[in-house]
């Protein structure tokens, strides 16, 4: 015969497991904080570490790794001209990244799914400033199918629109490379940034990325 759980047993299950879910909400809102207010490499290492912890102590949560492997991404593009020092993090942002993604209902989650996109986009890419002649065939290309993938997924993400104006606007003309191309899809990432709430857990960063590129582009 098939028992049932008490009541009792029942509702305490459920409280543990909102006291743990507030409490994982909790600890990504001061971590996040933080991300929005980091500018240098070191900062950005030390936010990967703070995040991977909250991951690990929350494994389900997919904001938890992939604001670990954002963090770790962009360590790498901050050490763009320093390519020795790039490595570790593109492969722990990838790794992480596709923990995160791994979480997900792709076919459901669509704007989360694009996300993520974007950060294996720029795992991708670190790679490519580690040593560009080495690595810019195999991984450059991969980059950019994150973002066409992001894209696609969530064609309004100002993320996915500021990574594909960073390609045409760093890519040489010979290969692809278009400013005036560029300096559209960095516009219209701005606008659709200034058209969302740039506070709580969800992703929201890129003002500041899309206003220092749309600087060089005057």
């Amino acid at each position: 015969m098939k028992r049932s759980l008490p009541v009792w047993l029942i509702a305490s299950l459920m409280t543990i497991g909102a006291i743990a879910q507030d409490k994982t909400e909790a600890s990504l809102q001061a971590a996040v904080g933080k991300l929005d207010n980091a500018t240098t490499a070191k900062e950005y290492q030390q936010l990967a570490t703070e995040f991977a912890a909250i991951a690990r102590q929350s494994p389900t949560s997919w904001l938890a790794w992939y604001y670990a492997a954002y963090s770790n991404a962009k360590t790498g593009w901050l050490y763009e001209n320093d390519g020795d020092k790039i490595e570790p993090f593109a492969r722990l942002a990838e790794e992480q990244g596709k923990k995160a993604l791994a979480l997900l209902d792709t076919a459901r989650q669509k704007e989360e799914t694009s996300e993520l996109y974007c950060v294996l986009s720029m795992a991708n890419r670190a790679w490519v400033f580690i040593n560009p002649m080495s690595y810019g065939r195999k991984y450059g290309p991969i980059a950019g199918q994150y973002v066409q993938k992001a894209k696609a997924a969530n064609p309004a993400n100002p993320r996915a629109l500021y990574l594909e104006g960073w390609e045409k606007y760093a890519t040489p003309k010979m290969w692809g490379g278009d400013k005036k191309k560029a300096k559209e899809l960095l516009e219209h990432a701005q606008q659709e940034l200034t058209a969302r709430s740039a506070t709580g857990n969800a992703p929201h960063w890129g003002k500041r990325e899309v206003e220092e590129l749309l600087s060089k582009l005057k």
